[in-house]
């Protein structure tokens, strides 16, 4: 399966606590919510676009937490979120939890490495992570995301944990897709090509 990364980031690359104010106080996060007023019908579509792809979920255990306490209450049968979310495997790295109330679920072991380079030989089509920003960060150290959904909303948070932390791996992006939406979203994907170069501008 190909694993792929789809996050809402703010400008200034926060991607903690989107949804609400309460949906992430880690570390005194105050802001929580930035998406909602910004949050159009456009980008309603790219998402059902890509949960359409999945065949499984790989979640952070707070990720987990906050979608469990959620999704299971959604019935429609025509929200494409929803349905993957309830029904598809749900892999969780934690060290913590040992009994998944929302499945189907499974814990992944303490080799998350090595866990998901296994996970990634099985076939299907993507391996999904939303949210999830510190499973990010451990997958983007190890070079095992074969794509980025980055989901750009137009504010400055000033606040927050950072999609890619400082210091990180530096990685070469190439961009494959792009759109802006009408409130001024702007949607990128990304798939990783290696180690950038670097230079030294000339001037004549």
């Amino acid at each position: 399966m190909k694993l792929t990364v789809t996050t809402f980031v703010s400008v200034d690359g926060v991607a903690q606590g989107p949804g609400g104010p309460d949906e992430d106080d880690r570390g005194g996060f105050t802001r929580g919510g930035w998406t909602v007023p910004l949050f159009d019908e456009a980008t309603g579509q790219f998402i059902d676009e890509v949960f359409r792809e999945a065949d499984a979920f790989l979640l952070g255990r707070k990720t987990y937490d906050i979608f469990a306490a959620a999704w299971p209450n959604s019935t429609d049968p025509d929200d494409l979120v929803a349905k993957a979310l309830n029904t598809l495997p749900k892999y969780v790295a934690s060290t913590t939890l040992t009994d998944p109330s929302w499945g189907p679920a499974t814990v992944l072991g303490d080799d998350l490495p090595s866990a998901i380079a296994e996970l990634k030989k099985q076939p299907g089509r993507e391996l999904q992570v939303h949210g999830s920003i510190r499973l990010v960060h451990t997958l983007h150290e190890h070079d095992l995301v074969d794509e980025y959904r980055l989901i750009t909303f137009p504010v400055v948070v000033g606040q927050g944990l950072r999609l890619f932390p400082s210091p990180g791996v530096d990685t070469g992006l190439d961009l494959v897709e792009s759109r802006i939406t009408p409130s001024g979203i702007v949607i990128a994907v990304y798939r990783p090509t290696g180690r950038p170069e670097y230079g030294l501008i000339e001037v004549e």
